[in-house]
């Protein structure tokens, strides 16, 4: 058994990685300041005798005694990580810091939940590790976009200079049960939206392109990746593109709803195509996606449904 610190735990991802460690015998210690987690979604896990949450916000520096990290925290969705653009580059920079320190001291390995979004609006497709990206560093998207890569190479520079076992998962868009109403990500939104029977908002042209990982299988990657000696950048996402305006269609159509879709300008710096090269993943972790967006959406209506009556 491993004692293991999850920050952003009681995001959607982080609880759903809390859950998974539980289920494999690991002690669990879910950290979140709760700016977008919810004790909800850890509220099943608060009577498991291996399980502890805290509140605390990861800027500060936390004395825990751990075996591994998962650090997960920090808001997701643009509609969250704009809300306050400062907090968010504190989170990526002086959170890393402080974590990566933890790490250290207690000799543990640490896993830094990186993004998609540090390849910005992509000129390569898909998108390989070694590709350095075409980022904003003065966009409205660059407090997200910018703070991961600083991470990143935070985590780089103490695997080299300090020998901490570190570790970079790049995660490209997930959706599945346990996103929140207001989540603020395309999936959620328009499940949202046609459920309560008002328009789908779609941005520019609805050409961009996006895929979709079901939730369970980017946990098992992470924890893949976490129980592997792997150091360097891995992309962990779905293979399989689908246009924003597909999906809105797609939705509506599923849900039997009668919203029509609605188009709004562009986005600033909204990436055209998301597309992960998962290639590395295949070869080092024996990781790829098998659930259909079919299937992970049909799940994900029915969670909605529960949720908005």
């Amino acid at each position: 058994m491993s004692r293991i610190l999850v920050t952003g735990g009681a995001g959607f991802l982080g609880s759903w990685l809390c859950g998974e460690l539980l289920r494999r015998g690991d002690e669990v210690l879910c950290v979140d300041n709760f700016f977008t987690g919810s004790r909800r979604n850890v509220a099943q896990y608060l009577a498991h005798p291996n399980f502890e949450v805290m509140r605390h916000d990861i800027t500060f520096p936390l004395y825990v005694e751990v075996d591994g990290i998962f650090n997960l925290a920090c808001p997701a969705s643009p509609v969250h990580y704009e809300r306050d653009s400062v907090q968010t580059v504190k989170t990526c920079v002086h959170g890393s810091i402080n974590m990566l320190g933890l790490a250290k001291r207690c000799r543990a390995r640490i896993l830094q939940a990186s993004t998609s979004e540090v390849y910005g609006d992509p000129e390569v497709t898909p998108q390989p590790e070694e590709y350095f990206g075409n980022v904003n560093p003065i966009g409205p998207r660059s407090c997200y976009d910018e703070g991961k890569r600083c991470a990143e190479t935070l985590f780089v520079s103490y695997l080299f200079q300090h020998g901490v076992n570190t570790v970079v998962a790049r995660i490209f868009n997930t959706y599945g049960p346990g996103m929140a109403v207001d989540d603020g990500r395309v999936v959620s939104n328009f499940i949202v939206a046609a459920l309560r029977g008002k328009p789908l908002i779609v941005t520019g042209t609805g050409e961009q392109t996006r895929c979709f990982c079901y939730v369970s299988e980017m946990v098992d990657g992470l924890i893949r990746l976490f129980d592997s000696k792997v150091h360097g950048p891995t992309n962990l996402g779905s293979g399989v593109e689908v246009s924003v305006l597909s999906l809105a269609e797609t939705i509506i159509a599923m849900t039997g709803s009668k919203s029509k879709i609605h188009f709004v300008s562009k986005v600033k710096d909204d990436p055209r195509r998301r597309v992960p090269d998962i290639e590395q993943a295949r070869k080092e972790i024996g990781w790829a996606p098998k659930v259909s967006l079919k299937d992970g959406l049909q799940v994900t209506i029915e969670y909605f449904k529960g949720l908005i009556k």
